[in-house]
């Protein structure tokens, strides 16, 4: 049963699926506060098709993965193997982690970058039970006004944008479903 998942679950037309699912995925990182749609693989569990699908388009063999909490299990790692050969590293040598809020924390464990190379930083994958367009106000880049997302803690999002230009960047991904934070977004509580 575990060879059989490990080889299923992966996009069905590798091209044409992974191009639909990074522009998805860099259309939420661009527009933060958007939810969209993000399918094309059947990740084991606990991952969400969202979180899945994400990592088989943006992981490949030196995209260097973490796994916390629930979601290091032996079958997702065999999964994620086979379809990107991405290696399992500790938090602090992730290029993406994945895991819910509560086991990726703290984001100190992460990598911010360093002021000569500010892309250097970790990319965190927070699965959630739902994604909604409310409890934070986002302002910044990609956003026309206002845009509004539920954020797993907005204290820590806010330490984590006044590190600018360092500091991690989020997605957020529940079932089909995924949304994004870059560190550039300035966030407050909503009300």
């Amino acid at each position: 049963m575990a060879a059989q998942i490990q080889f299923s679950g992966g996009f069905q037309n590798a091209p044409v699926d992974a191009a639909h699912a990074f522009r998805a995925a860099m259309t939420v990182m661009a527009r933060p506060g958007e939810i969209r749609r993000l399918t094309g693989s059947e990740p084991p569990a606990p991952l969400s098709v969202a979180a899945g699908t994400l990592l088989l388009t943006l992981c490949d063999p030196e995209t260097k993965v973490h796994l916390a909490g629930a979601t290091d299990t032996y079958t997702v790692r065999k999964w994620l193997t086979f379809h990107t050969g991405a290696p399992f590293v500790p938090a602090s040598e992730a290029d993406f982690a994945v895991g819910t809020w509560d086991a990726l924390g703290p984001l100190n464990a992460y990598r911010i970058g360093t002021p000569e190379y500010p892309d250097r930083s970790a990319t965190l994958i927070v699965e959630g039970d739902r994604l909604h367009q409310r409890n934070a106000v986002l302002k910044g880049p990609g956003i026309k006004d206002v845009a509004h997302l539920s954020l797993p803690d907005i204290g820590a999002m806010q330490a984590n944008a006044a590190l600018y230009p360092l500091g991690c960047d989020f997605f957020f991904t529940s079932g089909d479903q995924i949304a994004a934070l870059p560190r550039s977004t300035h966030i407050r509580a909503e009300g």
